[in-house]
């Protein structure tokens, strides 16, 4: 009797925490996230460290995420989808920048607001894009002595 009562607390517990992994990956992807959203596209010249997945902050709060990506075969850039929570609008004269969270952490894309008062609509693009800076290039060019100018 008591071996069936441990038997079935500990198969609570594996449901209990196999549930709350469930839930911690429907966070970190954006699956679970509710309500209505908007997409926005922009280009980088490159997108290093940025998946399907990846966090769009404006302010360092997380407003959408990155919902496709894919190499632009005319210009040779990375075109990205970025889906944004339909409560934050946007200035039209904003910027996109791939930023990092450190040196190990990951890449996010970073909205900078302009000072316009229209805001971009669904589907429309952030033409102002700055790609990711790769660290190991700048690691090389500061081994080998860079331009120093």
């Amino acid at each position: 009797m008591r071996e069936s009562v441990t038997e079935v607390l500990t198969g609570a517990a594996v449901v209990a925490v196999a549930a709350g992994f469930l839930v911690f990956a429907g966070q970190v992807t954006g699956f679970s996230r509710g309500g209505e959203s908007y997409d926005l596209t922009a280009s980088f010249r490159s997108a290093e460290g940025v998946l399907v997945g990846t966090d769009v902050r404006l302010a360092g709060v997380k407003v959408g995420t990155v919902t496709d990506l894919r190499l632009d075969t005319q210009t040779f850039r990375a075109e990205t989808v970025l889906s944004i929570d339909s409560d934050v609008e946007i200035p039209d004269d904003s910027s996109a920048v791939i930023a990092s969270e450190g040196l190990l952490g990951g890449s996010f894309v970073e909205i900078m607001p302009g000072g316009s008062f229209d805001v971009l609509p669904d589907g429309a693009a952030i033409i102002d894009t700055q790609g990711a800076v790769s660290i190991v290039s700048l690691l090389l060019k500061f081994v080998s002595g860079g331009n120093g100018e």
